[in-house]
């Protein structure tokens, strides 16, 4: 059968038609995006996507079809192969290489984020469950982890991959919380210092198992998903070590359904690299005989609707942008962004929110949503 062919049969499948005329249907303009994408999966996908070799109105939408279609299972893998064996031969997230993901994501351009997120840069899922805008959902967030960690005036906070400081500046302001926040991002240091100025607030260019001080409480938002499947125990206790007795630990990850321990080819070369996304069953194996795990909260598909706004963001303030950078990267930054948010609706990824207790809570943690 003809690679054509076998497209057309594979995608009909997920209900996609090429050339089709609904907006999930795929505009192939190349023919050698066949070949390309059957050769190397999903690395093809997103090149080709880049290189204009297709395209699709509603590239969300397509994906998730493709995903609920399980149409990644169906076609050869060699991308997951290679992918999968370099992580089983090496630590990609060594405490070496922990800074390489600071240099190539987040340090790519404050003024991307500032154009592309809230008005506190909060770059994690907000929570929407009362909000009307993304403002208010990342506010809603931050309030949310306060709450559930018990948070009170004068407590000390481990912020572990504080970003640019959204967590700690709301923490200080708002509950009048010591925070200490640790980064691998040059560029988040120094905004994050900024926006914090006069706050009782420390924000140290870091790696986490450099840390060797105790808090009333730590917290991590969105970067458990560079800690890596031969690092978990070890970060949870780096966790345990810095956490006071009878203290709480908020763990805010994207997670997905089943084990694996390599990442997306496409994501990890152009937008995470070395990052890895965990399951339930190797969180609860990293936390075995240290933490009490005393609530575990999904709200996966606020971060479709977080993702969509911070796309509608990026495309609206894309002109005063694409002086530094080129359309190419326009394509890349937009299939990151809209194909993630497929993940999310297909609900192959989720987002958790996770409360560990350093000695149980006695009569039993009263869960907050």
């Amino acid at each position: 059968m003809k690679v054509k062919e076998f497209a057309q049969q594979i995608l009909a499948e997920a209900d996609i038609k090429i050339n089709g005329k609904r907006s999930w249907d795929i505009q192939v303009y190349d023919e050698r995006f066949y070949d390309c994408v059957l050769r190397n999966g999903s690395l093809g996908l997103g090149e080709s996507y880049m290189d204009r070799w297709w395209d699709v109105e509603c590239l969300d939408e397509f994906t998730t079809r493709l995903l609920r279609a399980k149409i990644d299972k169906k076609v050869r893998r060699k991308d997951l192969f290679w992918n999968g064996l370099k992580a089983q031969v090496m630590n990609l997230q060594s405490q070496s290489r922990a800074f390489i993901v600071g240099e190539k994501h987040y340090d790519v351009g404050n003024d991307l984020y500032e154009r592309m997120l809230d008005k506190r840069l909060t770059y994690t899922c907000g929570y929407w469950k009362n909000a009307k805008n993304l403002d208010e959902a990342q506010e809603a967030k931050l309030d949310l982890v306060c709450k559930k960690i018990g948070l009170k005036r004068g407590m000390s906070v481990l912020d572990i991959g504080c970003g640019w400081g959204s967590f700690a500046k709301y923490a200080a302001e708002k509950y009048k919380a010591r925070v200490f926040g640790i980064t691998i991002s040059k560029e988040q240091v120094k905004v994050a210092e900024e926006r914090c100025k006069g706050l009782d607030v420390e924000i140290c260019l870091q790696d986490y198992r450099d840390v060797d001080e105790q808090f009333d409480r730590v917290i991590s938002l969105g970067m458990f998903e560079h800690v890596g499947h031969k690092n978990y125990r070890t970060y949870m206790e780096v966790v345990n070590r810095c956490l006071k007795e009878k203290g709480f630990f908020l763990l805010h990850t994207i997670g997905m359904n089943r084990s694996v321990k390599h990442f997306d080819p496409w994501l990890d070369k152009y937008i995470f690299p070395n990052a890895l996304i965990p399951s339930v069953k190797q969180i609860a194996e990293s936390v075995e005989n240290i933490f009490v795990m005393e609530d575990w909260h999904n709200f996966g598909s606020d971060y479709d609707k977080t993702l969509l706004v911070w796309f509608a963001n990026f495309k609206k303030n894309w002109p005063l942008l694409k002086g530094k950078y080129d359309e190419r990267f326009f394509r890349m930054w937009k299939y990151y962004l809209l194909t993630c948010a497929g993940t999310f609706r297909a609900r192959e990824n989720q987002l958790w929110q996770i409360i560990f207790s350093k000695g149980a809570v006695p009569g039993g943690y009263q869960s907050i949503r």
